[in-house]
């Protein structure tokens, strides 16, 4: 069993650690067993045995609408309840649909943080204090490059899945409907338009995508973008460039016009009420030949959930030349997710110390193990050659295909602004007005600059 199941070893943990939770853990202990020595004295023990035996109960907040996701989510937080002695880790999920910044603003606004948070727009808020250092002794189980500390030296977000970049964006489709008409996976940007066309002469439908949340249009757009956002990665990435003045939206016009021709050409009508985890059913119900998905080997599992027979594949839209663009993860910056600790946990020294105790868990190799049965790819565990990889659920080889694929080309676009996230949601929201007729994509681009310069503005 893993040793994080009592509060007396995860204190001592974070006392050799972290020197800035070291003395509350000391106060809190000596307090602890002044309390279990007055209580030495009663007949039975059981009430001190009831006081001693007390769990802290925390929450985990977390965005749904993945069901692999959040099955796994479910089977490990039930694992670790059931192991440990001193925790209870409440889920608080948030309702698919729900706009994540938006919820956690209003969480910030009423003081209503959970212990554990699946993070977004992660350097506005740690900027803002409202997050907590996460301990060495959760640090050490990660592989260094899958995290990274902030200007003030802490790490305050580590991974909650393994981090292989925006593969997971990519193109699900009907192998049988392939095979039966002799198409094949595109190797040029030129093929994937045909492939469209071919399916759309069948008199089928090409492709199924979702923007019910303003989310999912980044599954169709970002590799469309892809190749243009690449021809920036060495001078820090398209937003950074733009920020310096090197760039502009006007560059991305030709993708966007890619975007909106594919909408009005290629995918089913229905898209603008089409929740994410609706492409399944389309996809699995023949009403599309292809989904988008940003869930990588979580959207194949959901397929074969829904239908075991199902001969699922994934690819990835490549560019022009070949060329398969991948957005490597960002470790930093407000673009980095991750599992973080909440300041305002960190000031109950059990709720901080049930929190370590259970990202301690999550970094364990049966840990990754039970994430792997459930079809999640685990994350980069230092123990990362003990996990057991699941690669029984079909279409799974294509996806570790891809990182091995010599054409894959990594790319860097971050941006280092900390209102980014908020500039993100309105360019999402801008592209489905364009797609959807509401906007031309020339008030489009006009309006998205206007942001991105009052984005810069406010620094």
């Amino acid at each position: 069993m893993h040793d994080a199941t009592t509060r007396a070893g995860v204190r001592a943990r974070l006392g050799r650690r972290s020197p800035w939770i070291a003395g509350a853990a000391g106060i809190a202990v000596a307090a602890l067993a002044l309390a279990l020595t007055g209580c030495s004295g009663s007949g039975s023990g059981s009430d001190g045995d009831s006081a001693a035996q007390e769990k802290t109960t925390i929450r985990f907040l977390y965005a749904t609408g993945d069901e692999t996701w959040n099955s796994v989510v479910d089977a490990v937080v039930k694992a670790f309840n059931e192991q440990s002695d001193t925790t209870t880790v409440q889920l608080d999920p948030l309702p698919a649909g729900s706009d994540y910044a938006t919820a956690l603003k209003t969480m910030d606004a009423t003081g209503n943080w959970p212990a554990v948070v699946d993070m977004r727009d992660t350097l506005t808020y740690v900027n803002a204090g409202k997050l907590a250092p996460i301990p060495e002794s959760v640090t050490e189980l990660i592989q260094p490059e899958a995290f990274g500390t902030a200007e003030d030296g802490n790490v305050y977000t580590v991974p909650y899945s393994a981090l292989n970049g925006e593969v997971g964006l990519n193109i699900v489709y009907n192998k049988d409907y392939f095979e039966e008409n002799d198409l094949e996976v595109p190797e040029t940007y030129d093929d994937f338009l045909d492939l469209l066309a071919d399916i759309k002469a069948n008199g089928d439908a090409p492709l199924a995508t979702a923007a019910a949340e303003v989310w999912p249009s980044d599954q169709l757009w970002k590799p469309l973008a892809a190749p243009y956002f690449a021809e920036y990665g060495d001078e820090g990435g398209f937003w950074t460039a733009a920020q310096n003045g090197e760039a502009t939206i006007e560059d991305l016009r030709e993708p966007l016009q890619e975007l909106l021709d594919i909408t009005n050409d290629y995918v089913l009508e229905g898209w603008q009420s089409t929740a994410d985890a609706q492409t399944t059913t389309l996809l699995v119900n023949d009403m599309a030949v292809m989904a988008t998905s940003s869930a990588g080997i979580g959207r194949l599992n959901d397929i074969h959930k829904v239908d075991p027979d199902f001969n699922a594949g994934l690819f990835i839209i490549p560019a022009e030349d070949g060329t398969i663009n991948v957005l490597k993860n960002a470790v930093n910056g407000d673009t980095a997710g991750g599992l973080a600790i909440s300041a305002q946990a960190a000031e109950d020294d059990d709720e901080y110390a049930s929190a370590t105790e259970f990202l301690e868990y999550f970094y364990q190799v049966d840990t990754a193990n039970l994430m792997e049965s459930q079809g999640w790819l685990a994350p980069n565990i230092v123990a990362s050659d003990e996990i057991e990889r699941n690669t029984s659920i079909p279409g799974s080889k294509d996806y570790f295909a891809l990182l091995e694929n010599p054409n894959l080309r990594w790319y860097e676009n971050v941006s280092d602004l900390s209102t980014f996230s908020a500039f993100n949601t309105f360019f999402r929201q801008a592209r489905i007005e364009m797609q959807d007729g509401q906007s031309s994509i020339d008030d489009t681009i006009a309006k998205v600059q206007a942001e991105f310069d009052k984005t810069v503005a406010a620094g």
